[in-house]
């Protein structure tokens, strides 16, 4: 009966403690001004991706050359371009396009980085040394270059993109997870699991990733605006989404041959790259000092 009452009250004091920490994180998150700004940011523009079509005064394809290079007006809030298409409404649906690159991506790499990560940092040893040779060959490649020599192989489009531009983010997911993973398998936690015959699945998957959730959480952050900054860049030297789609890097690489004489078309563009980049940065600096323990008062 004793024991019973034990167990009632172990698992509320588990669960409170869980709902606690995460409370905890959050007021630290929410008392820097600029993560919440970022996160306000960020929120507004899965908004606009989401309702893309509902926003956008029309389609991001229309045409009308009776209205070509028009400045910002009170029907184009944006201007339009050498088409006659309406900037703003382009740049709505290109937000659309470069958070399915962003997540997309580090969905790639958050995948098989964490399982590579997992793994050398677990077992150690030859695997381990294999891995991290393997990752770094990877790394001592600078991303964009990566990117350019996987896409000029596989030819432009989003698809390739998106896989051109995971490749070179795993690096970064395994050598995290690896360093977090040794902090963790030697705790006395590990060894009791072990101890009571849990597999080394068990152990890596339900006792060892989960405690390293906080800097895959940020690292995802921080992946995002890389994978859209990176995305942008190849559409924009020609090697990623190419016209007419509304991807803010091809926009940009269509609207360089008039940026002496029509602004709109490369600074509009250029905004939106800036916003994304910049807010995810300041939310992934705000989730670093939130998870940091250092930080606890």
């Amino acid at each position: 009966m004793s024991s019973n009452n034990a167990g009632a009250v172990g698992m509320p004091q588990k669960k409170r403690k869980k709902t606690s920490q995460r409370k905890e994180i959050w007021r630290r998150f929410r008392q820097s001004r600029t993560a919440m700004a970022g996160l306000i940011v960020i929120v507004l523009l899965i908004v606009v991706a989401i309702f893309a079509d509902y926003i956008a005064p029309e389609g991001p394809d229309a045409q009308d050359l009776d209205r070509t290079f028009l400045y910002p007006n009170a029907k184009n809030l944006m201007g339009t371009d050498n088409l006659g298409r309406d900037t703003f409404t382009r740049i709505i649906y290109g937000t659309r396009i470069s958070l399915q690159i962003g997540f997309t991506v580090v969905g790639i790499s958050l995948v098989v980085g964490v399982l590579l990560g997992s793994v050398a940092g677990f077992y150690g040893g030859r695997l381990d040394n294999f891995i991290m040779r393997a990752m770094d060959i990877l790394l001592a490649v600078p991303n964009i270059l990566l990117a350019i020599a996987i896409v000029a192989a596989l030819g432009p489009g989003i698809t390739n993109v998106m896989i051109a531009v995971g490749i070179g983010a795993i690096p970064g997911f395994a050598r995290i997870v690896k360093a977090a993973v040794l902090t963790i398998r030697e705790q006395e936690f590990i060894e009791a699991a072990r101890a009571i015959g849990a597999s080394d699945l068990r152990l890596i998957f339900r006792h060892i990733l989960p405690n390293c959730m906080a800097p895959i959480i940020v690292q995802c952050t921080l992946g995002l605006a890389s994978a859209i900054l990176s995305a942008a860049g190849l559409s924009f030297i020609g090697l990623g989404i190419m016209p007419p789609t509304p991807e803010w890097g091809a926009m940009l690489n269509v609207g360089r041959r008039y940026i002496r004489d029509f602004w709109p078309m490369v600074v509009f563009p250029g905004l939106s790259i800036v916003v994304v980049v910049l807010a995810l940065n300041m939310m992934g600096d705000g989730l670093r000092d939130a998870f940091d323990p250092k930080l606890k008062r």
